[in-house]
């Protein structure tokens, strides 16, 4: 998986992560994905998709997209979840 920012929506019980992506295309849309992430020995993240992808036209739109799937895949911890808004990515910087 290439480098894009995360930002934490909650901590399970077991130290397991649910992380939001935010990207912004250049077409101004926006797209949101939900991951896992279990801290391994080496201190690196195993982070495995837990959604498919979720658009909007705006970046609050996919963000709550995002967090009404979350509620819905872990009704348990849904009144922890964090909140939109998240951190965007704006993806890779590319330079002339």
């Amino acid at each position: 998986m290439g480098r894009m920012n995360v930002d934490p929506m909650v901590t399970f019980s077991d130290g397991t992560r649910l992380l939001i992506s935010t990207q912004s295309s250049r077409e101004g849309s926006f797209t949101c994905e939900l991951f896992v992430a279990k801290p391994d020995l080496a201190d690196h993240l195993d982070l495995r998709a837990v959604s498919h992808p979720v658009e909007g036209p705006t970046c609050l739109e996919a963000q709550e997209g995002a967090y009404r799937s979350a509620t819905r895949l872990y009704p348990d911890t849904a009144d922890h979840i964090k909140r939109p808004p998240y951190l965007i990515w704006h993806g890779p910087t590319h330079y002339s």
